[in-house]
């Protein structure tokens, strides 16, 4: 069994903090039309070894002269040699990372975020994943960690829908999952082309369906906010417990250290208090979805 640390290294605290460190895109892999996964090496080898990370937290990369910008990490955390990021083009630093090529240099500050996948809570238990397209990338580290401690965990559901089969993202470690026995996994899309021979629809349409006893199971959600309220009322109707409910707010991820004040959520920052909340707290924090 291995275990992530969130210890992160014996660097100075504001340098952690305030400064990124330079990285190195190693390779760049296309993931769909809109996404692209970039490989980042960490340059100063004591920095790269101290690097540890958590299911559920981010990093915040630079590009220098330009400015920066937070991202889910969806690799494994016990990848200690680099650490993937699945990146939409949809902003100016997005962007400008989709244009750059591989051995280009990066800023890398973080890891950041308090609140993070119960990795540890769900052992031996049921766990079922939720995602709507880019959703997949936060919780593709948990489901990284839990497929590396396989007994450790009960049943694994994963409910995964995009808007069209192109935009799928992992398309194939989603065929290596599918082949597996110890991984239900359920696909759906809005709009199939011909070769389509999965769900059509919407991923709350696939809730009804799965029969996981709710004393036991743990359930993770991450998509597009428009998504959570309809996943949540599925699960209220299932009786699922609010408590082992948890939520990626990554779309609130701002500065990294709730220094700017954007990632405000109620009394809570996203940053640091987040970004994974369980439906629990979401529910007494005002306009959190």
């Amino acid at each position: 069994m291995t275990t992530p640390t969130r210890e992160i290294d014996k660097l100075d605290h504001h340098q952690k903090l305030y400064e990124p460190f330079v990285a190195t895109i190693r390779n760049i892999k296309e993931l769909s039309p809109t996404e692209k996964q970039f490989d980042i090496y960490i340059d100063d080898p004591q920095v790269r070894e101290s690097f540890n990370f958590l299911p559920g937290q981010f990093v915040e990369l630079t590009i220098f002269g330009l400015g920066e910008a937070p991202f889910s990490i969806p690799s494994s955390p016990n990848n200690k040699d680099y650490f993937e990021l699945c990146v939409r083009n949809t902003g100016n630093v997005s962007g400008a990372l989709h244009r750059m090529k591989e051995g280009d240099k990066v800023g890398i500050r973080g890891p950041f975020g308090n609140g993070t996948f119960p990795y540890e809570d769900m052992k031996g238990h049921n766990v079922i994943i939720i995602a709507g397209g880019l959703g997949m990338a936060p919780v593709r580290s948990l489901i990284k960690y839990i497929l590396e401690n396989r007994s450790d965990y009960k049943r694994l559901v994963i409910v995964y829908g995009s808007v069209s089969p192109e935009y799928l993202l992992y398309r194939q470690e989603l065929e290596e999952w599918k082949n597996r026995d110890d991984i239900e996994l359920c696909l759906t899309v809005d709009n199939p082309d011909q070769s389509w021979a999965g769900e059509v629809g919407v991923c709350t349409n696939l809730i009804p369906g799965i029969d996981c006893p709710v004393d036991d199971s743990y359930v993770v959600v991450c998509g597009p906010p428009v998504m959570y309220k309809f996943v949540i009322k599925e699960l209220d109707i299932k009786c699922f417990k609010p408590e082992n409910i948890f939520l990626s707010l990554e779309r609130r991820m701002e500065c990294g250290v709730g220094k700017c004040n954007h990632c405000h959520i109620g009394d809570k920052l996203a940053c640091v208090d987040g970004p994974v909340f369980s439906l629990w707290e979401i529910r007494n924090l005002k306009e959190a979805i």
